[in-house]
């Protein structure tokens, strides 16, 4: 299982990071990660013009796409595009941020997990 990780560098320039969720097998459960502590969760819908120019994350917290398909572009030019089901920690709280949009124009749900 993997997230996608957006953070600020020295100079204040956005990335992005693949990063790798060990997970160990913990029988009939499934396989499981370390428990990560949160401070809470925010439900979010979004209208289907959403358009945010460059912008810094408010906290350092997780973003579960729970539908729809957004594009984010790093300070530095780089875009990706994710859709429901993806997992983001956004990290850039400080420095040139990043923008993001909808790539498809309908309303669109996610999570927001402070860390």
């Amino acid at each position: 299982m993997k997230y996608t990780r957006i953070f600020a560098d020295g100079n204040g320039d956005s990335h992005f990071e693949e990063v790798e969720v060990g997970l160990t097998d913990q029988g009939m459960v499934g396989r499981l990660s370390q428990a990560v502590a949160v401070q809470e969760m925010i439900f979010r819908e979004n209208e289907p013009g959403y358009d945010w120019d460059f912008h810094t994350a408010p906290a350092r917290q997780f973003i579960v796409l729970l539908d729809g398909e957004i594009e984010i572009e790093t300070s530095l030019g780089e875009k990706r595009q994710f859709k429901g089901g993806d997992v983001l920690l956004v990290e850039d709280t400080t420095g040139k941020g990043h923008r993001t949009r909808n790539v498809i124009a309908q309303k669109r749900q996610s999570l927001f997990i402070k860390l």
